[in-house]
């Protein structure tokens, strides 16, 4: 199992000795968390405006954890859509689904209940000051160019370095945790495009039980 969880994670990208802990200057750049490595501590913001500590939520049991770009992205509301047409099979696994995204709150709720036409019934979280997504290794700068495109239309992701506006993002990621907080698989990849089959990810979290 150890041997198949480190391959799946080696294909994506080169691996780093360590995650950075703050917000790297392109997709190219991120260093995620690796597999062994235990989750910050940080806060996020539920649908109902309520601060949670990341570690106290994932101690109750294992966790599919999913960061997000945000739900006014196709990509990522195809990809909640189908984690949510696989939450009974996780679930039946002894999963939980956490979803982790820059919106605001008001956004994560619009998003619970509308994506793909059906509500989302697990937990949506807000990091909109990428606390989590930089503490993880996933938050980067977008280019000059796109950024100028996303800015009318993602204000609330828009921050301020050394007075210069930019806008950050996460790379999507899957992250497979224990309840020790602990990443047995992850799958990051680089292409906002690219994301983790359904199939795949049932088959990972199955396999990091044994």
């Amino acid at each position: 199992m150890k041997r198949y969880l480190i391959t799946a994670c080696a294909t994506l990208f080169s691996i780093k000795l360590m995650a950075a802990t703050g917000i790297a200057q392109s997709p190219e750049q991120v260093t995620p968390l690796l597999n062994g490595l235990a989750i910050p501590d940080v806060t996020l913001t539920t649908a109902d405006n309520t601060n949670l500590a990341l570690t106290t939520l994932v101690k109750k049991q294992p966790s599919v954890l999913v960061f997000y770009r945000g739900g006014w992205c196709p990509y990522c509301n195809a990809q909640l859509a189908a984690l949510r047409n696989i939450e009974p099979d996780l679930a039946k696994l002894g999963y939980q689904i956490i979803a982790i995204t820059p919106d605001s709150v008001s956004s994560i709720n619009n998003s619970l209940n509308d994506t793909g036409g059906q509500k989302l019934t697990y937990q949506l979280l807000s990091d909109s000051q990428f606390k989590a997504s930089s503490a993880f290794g996933l938050a980067y700068y977008l280019d000059d160019k796109t950024a100028a495109i996303y800015k009318g239309k993602l204000g609330s992701l828009i921050t301020t370095e050394n007075g210069t506006e930019k806008v950050v993002l996460p790379v999507p990621a899957v992250y497979i945790l224990n309840t020790d907080g602990e990443v047995v698989f992850n799958y990051v990849h680089i292409n906002y495009k690219s994301r983790l089959e359904s199939e795949l990810l049932l088959k990972a979290a199955e396999l990091a039980l044994q």
